[in-house]
């Protein structure tokens, strides 16, 4: 009968070592990947909030400067728009006489309220912004938003996809004129987007829950949003249409920024072209203000 193989003193207790060793090894190189992952996640929270105080600062100093502007333009232009009515009051039935000089009144008239619209942008994102909120329904403030812009959503042909209505109960704390005029906004940008395009038009209003708060939805299937002009977005007076004063976006930063909100914008998950904004809100209670009291909602078209 052989003999049983002799185990070398100590080869046993080297093996279990030599194994805890490894396991030990093992789990050290997860943490390590972990902790890894973990800084990388807190460098892009960190640099994004950064990004946002950092924009929330120059916003504010824009605006103080742009205020200041907006008066010193608004005066002489009363001016202007005062001299032409009373040209054109003067020329009042001469236009067969002074063919020319009626033709340029009514253009300076045209060019006049042109500029006050401008000016009236400028001091809405210099205005100081304290927001009153109370809880409302998600539903009411989309209701509402989408009646303000309603005849030119028909126009556009644009179909409305209200997923809003699957959360009823939902309410966020917010400013209601200030919130529909942020939601107005970014609805008007997205119809005006999707004009530029000949295929399906669709605007996707949507509302979910999120940690601590409720996130807002407006996408839509327009052309979308250059990846080199994401950044500058939001910034005042930058546009990529032809008109506009690049003014909209910027009230809508400025309005969720006071809230203590932030804003997003994405390509449209659900369509192959197209951007989603995303505004994100402190929840309210699920007692909401009376969607019948519109003096809640007083100035919300200014």
């Amino acid at each position: 009968m052989p003999a049983a193989p002799t185990m070398v003193p100590g080869t046993e207790g080297l093996a279990e070592i030599i194994q805890a060793y490894n396991q030990v090894t093992d789990r050290l190189q997860k943490s390590h990947e972990l902790l890894q992952s973990e800084v990388v996640r807190l460098r892009e929270e960190l640099a994004s909030a950064d990004a946002q105080i950092q924009r929330s600062k120059r916003l504010s100093a824009l605006g103080e400067m742009a205020a200041g502007i907006a008066h010193e333009v608004r005066n002489p232009l009363a001016a202007i728009q005062l001299y032409t009515s009373m040209i054109s009051e003067d020329l009042q039935g001469h236009v067969e006489q002074f063919p020319e000089p009626v033709r340029c009144a009514d253009q300076i008239a045209s060019a006049v309220r042109g500029l006050d619209g401008i000016v009236g942008d400028v001091l809405s994102f210099a205005r100081e912004i304290d927001p009153a909120p109370v809880s409302l329904t998600v539903n009411d403030v989309f209701e509402r938003a989408l009646a303000a812009h309603g005849p030119a959503i028909l126009a556009a042909k644009v179909a409305v996809n209200k997923l809003y209505i699957d959360t009823p109960d939902l309410a966020v704390f917010a400013d209601p004129p200030m919130l529909q005029r942020a939601l107005l906004n970014l609805i008007r940008n997205a119809v005006d987007a999707m004009s530029l395009v000949q295929g399906q038009r669709e605007l996707t209003l949507d509302a979910r829950e999120n940690e601590g708060g409720v996130t807002l939805t407006v996408a839509d299937t327009g052309p979308g949003v250059d990846r080199d002009t994401v950044d500058r977005l939001f910034n005042p007076f930058f546009t990529t249409r032809a008109t506009g004063t690049g003014l909209g976006l910027a009230i809508v930063h400025r309005i969720v920024d006071a809230h203590g909100g932030t804003v997003g914008v994405s390509d449209n998950p659900a369509s192959e072209s197209g951007a989603a904004f995303t505004l994100s809100l402190p929840a309210g209670q699920i007692t909401p203000v009376d969607p019948a009291d519109e003096t809640a909602f007083a100035g919300a078209c200014v």
